[in-house]
């Protein structure tokens, strides 16, 4: 079953929502009906199922009246009931409804827009009956100068108002009939071709011409109406016109008059155009106006084109040209171009080497005093007292060049340069520009050690290959890293290859390290002479004496350690012994030819004892006071290397008092001859091997070792030196370099247990040749003249030459008297010839 909800919305929207709005009806009404009226138009479309409805027409304002149109309410049809006129009014708008009596739309609003259709029932006229026009000579043909203006009263844009113009009539005819022509259909009239040709002999009178307006356009049927135009001529007064200087930032009140133009025939404005496109404008007068400053900087010159024009824009002539020239003022300063980076001189150029050269602008008109440029360096100032400056400027182009004065790699110099216009007279524009200039650097300086001479490097000969022995150090001058790589080498000194170097390029330190193992008997002592380079090719002069230094390198012998021929000595002395005993000799265990040494004693707190620095035979310095029998003493003996003081060693010397033995003192023994032997002097490394063995072999028994010594001859202490070599002998030897040669006889004084004996020591001192003999002094040889015998022959031989002299010269004498005594005729005639 239907709910009655949905029969109640369902009798509800027919009412709330009628029928859709019809559309606009659209009806035409002839103009001008002359038939029977009411005239019906149309039948309206009205709904059936309405039929008890009231048909209510009204105008378009909601107003029951609707003027001349009516509804037949019967038919329905639409009927106007009077003859309309399109002029009056055009279209008319209606609404057909249909209503009940008590006002209540059933039907409707039906909007009806009703249009009268137009007749040609309108004359077109003239705004003016005679018309006024003026001609100019030099008017183009073609071209407009007088518009005629008509109108007809008919619907726009039909046939019925659309109107012609044409000339019907030209008084006087000459010099041609159709000096002119009108547009059709705008009723532009202009000059014809024939009449362009013929206007230079026209009259100067007016002409009077008919002119006719028709509507309908093209066809022959159609309203028309006539007017006159009077045409004057006039003389052509649109001339060239002269160039006009106009001066830049003009203090005038603006806009400011500079020229005017004319044409002298009507209906003209003028158009002006500049090119390029400047500050100015021409009024309906012909006058031309600059509007605002001029800056000749931002344009010299304008070219100014002026027409003249019908009001349609059509051009009545050539344009006129009018040239506008910008006079310049100095009223710009001289731009100074970017500093760009700066200019790379290298350090060394010489003098006037190009720097740079200032382009410098100056706006102003080209060639005229404003832009006139000079220059002037205003830093660096040269130096007060200097004569020379290290930059030059030429003050006309602008040029820089280096001057004399030197200038340093590194340098970083900023030129300001002034640059003045006017020539650089008083009121003269100025700017300041600025160049910045670097020096470069050259490889122009040889690489140099700090210090050319090193002090002796002292190393061991046993060294170890590799060890850093010293290192060196070098600077270069030069600021450009490139220049200052180096590179060392050992130029002398290292034949053998024993030294070498190490070192990295960009580093001035080189290390000089041993190669090979050192032999201080093969060198003891090694000059090495290093020179440093420069990797890059030097420029100017080559390396100095600061580019070599000196290395001297002292090889340290190394000697075994010094040992005695026994680690502690033992002797007994018997406590009678006198002074100047000899108690032992303390010998090295080495080779009796090696470095001598030197003994002391460090603990002899008694003074009982004295050893000798250079034999190291132990004597009693004095009697034996206070010592007892059975007891010891005990001092320590030091030696040494004579050559080398830090080599030494010590031993122990116990001493034991023994009794005064009951036997006699011992008595010196006869002398004992030595065999003669030579020495060299000056010194050399030999010596006199002297043997205390007896051939007694009574006097040669006994134990202990024998103890020698030099006789108390001061004189022989001085010039012989005496070391035991082993317990049986002691070598003999020159104390001093230099000892006189002859024969020399060395007493040496033998101790062996309780006996003591002198030897007598002959020994020869002469002079050496190279392979050490001795030399002898070459005695007479037999039959070898003597000087005497040999200055007898000489003064004998010069008698016997001087009495060979004699015997000639008076030979000589004698033979020239003989002839002189002779009488005069005894000497021959000579034959005539």
């Amino acid at each position: 079953m239907v709910p009655a909800w949905l029969w109640l919305l369902c009798l509800f929207v027919p009412q709330a929502f009628p029928g859709a709005q019809p559309a606009e009806l659209y009806v035409e009404v002839p103009e001008n009906y002359g038939g029977n009226f009411p005239l019906y138009l149309t039948k309206l479309a009205l709904p059936r199922e309405e039929a008890g409805g009231q048909i209510v027409l009204s105008g378009n304002s909601g107003m029951a009246a609707a003027g001349p149109f009516a509804v037949d309410q019967e038919s329905g049809f639409l009927m106007v009931t009077m003859a309309l006129d399109r002029e009056e009014q055009a279209e008319y708008q209606l609404q057909v409804t249909l209503e009940t009596e008590d006002g209540r739309v059933l039907w409707g609003p039906q909007p009806v827009l009703v249009h009268v259709k137009d007749e040609n029932d309108q004359v077109p006229h003239f705004s003016q009956a005679i018309y006024t026009a003026q001609l100019s000579r030099g008017t183009r043909p073609g071209t407009p100068f007088f518009f005629l203006e008509a109108s007809d009263g008919d619907e726009p844009g039909t046939a019925n108002s659309d109107l012609r113009f044409h000339i019907l009539n030209q008084a006087p005819a000459q010099p041609s009939p159709d000096m002119f022509q009108l547009e059709p259909q705008l009723g532009a009239l202009a000059l014809s071709p024939k009449g362009s040709i013929s206007l230079d002999q026209a009259l100067e009178g007016p002409y009077q011409l008919l002119v006719q307006v028709k509507d309908m356009g093209d066809q022959v049927s159609g309203h028309q109406a006539t007017a006159t135009i009077d045409v004057s001529i006039v003389e052509n007064t649109w001339v060239p016109l002269d160039p006009i200087h106009l001066a830049e930032n003009c203090q005038v009140p603006y806009p400011h008059h500079i020229a005017q133009v004319h044409w002298s025939g009507g209906n003209v404005r003028y158009h002006l155009e500049s090119q390029p496109p400047g500050p100015f404008e021409v009024d309906t007068e012909g006058k031309l106006y600059v509007t605002r400053e001029l800056d000749r900087e931002a344009q010299a010159e304008y070219l100014l084109q002026v027409w003249a024009q019908n009001t349609r824009g059509e051009d009545y002539a050539d344009p006129l040209e009018l040239h506008v020239v910008v006079i310049d003022e100095n009223d710009n300063a001289p731009v100074c171009p970017p500093r760009g980076p700066p200019v790379n001189i290298p350090e060394l150029s010489p003098p006037g080497t190009m720097v740079a050269r200032l382009s410098v602008e100056d706006v102003d008109a080209p060639g005229s005093p404003n832009s006139h440029v000079v220059y002037r360096l205003l830093s660096p100032e040269p130096e007060e007292g200097a004569e020379r400056s290290a930059f030059k400027l030429d003050s006309t182009s602008g040029s820089v060049t280096l001057g004399a004065a030197p200038l340093q790699a590194g340098q970083n110099i900023l030129l300001q340069v002034l640059a003045i216009d006017l020539g650089g007279t008083e009121g003269g524009l100025s700017s300041t520009c600025e160049i910045a200039v670097t020096i470069t650097d050259i490889n122009d300086h040889a690489p140099e050690f700090t210090a050319s001479q090193i002090a002796p490097i002292s190393i061991p000969e046993d060294t170890e290959p590799g060890t850093l022995v010293t290192t060196l150090m070098a600077t270069d001058a030069d600021l450009e890293p490139t220049f200052r790589l180096m590179d060392f080498a050992i130029e002398e000194g290292n034949i053998e290859g024993t030294f070498g170097l190490d070192w990295e390029p960009d580093s001035g330190h080189v290390q000089l390290r041993l190669l090979k193992n050192l032999s201080y008997e093969a060198a003891p002592s090694h000059k090495l002479v290093v020179v440093v380079r420069s990797l890059a090719e030097l420029v100017g002069p080559g390396p100095g004496p600061g580019a070599t230094a000196t290395v001297t390198v002292l090889v340290e012998r190394v000697l075994p350690p010094l040992k005695l021929d026994q680690e502690n000595y033992e002797v007994s002395v018997p406590v009678s012994a006198p002074a100047g005993s000899l108690l032992l000799t303390i010998q090295p265990a080495a080779d009796p030819m090696s470095s001598p040494l030197r003994f002391s004693l460090v603990n002899d707190s008694e003074g009982w004892l004295d050893i000798k620095e250079a034999s190291g035979e132990v004597h009693t310095a004095r009697p034996l006071q206070g010592a007892q029998p059975g007891d010891m003493y005990t001092v320590l003996v030091a030696a040494q290397v004579a050559d080398e003081p830090t080599l030494s060693t010590s031993a122990t010397l116990m001493i034991h008092f023994l009794k005064a033995p009951s036997a006699p003192t011992p008595t010196l023994a006869p002398l004992a001859p030595v065999p003669t032997r030579h020495l060299c002097t000056p010194r050399q490394d030999h010596g006199v091997v002297v043997s205390g063995l007896r051939e007694d072999p009574d006097l040669a028994g006994g134990h202990g070792p024998y103890s020698f010594a030099l006789g108390p001859n001061p004189t022989v202490q001085r010039d012989w030196r005496l070391r035991a070599l082993n317990g049986s002998h002691a070598y003999l030897t020159l104390g001093l370099h230099w000892v006189e040669p002859r024969e020399h006889v060395v007493p040496v004084v033998v101790s062996h247990d309780a006996q003591m004996w002198q030897i007598l020591v002959r020994v020869i001192v002469c002079r050496c040749n190279v392979e050490g003999q001795c030399m002898r002094k070459v005695g007479r040889m037999k039959g070898m003249p003597t000087k005497l015998s040999a200055v007898g022959i000489l003064v004998g031989t010069l008698i016997a030459i001087g009495i060979f002299l004699i015997l000639i010269f008076t030979h000589l004498t004698l033979a020239r008297k003989k002839d002189l005594d002779q009488p005069a005729d005894s000497v021959p005639l000579k034959a005539a010839v």
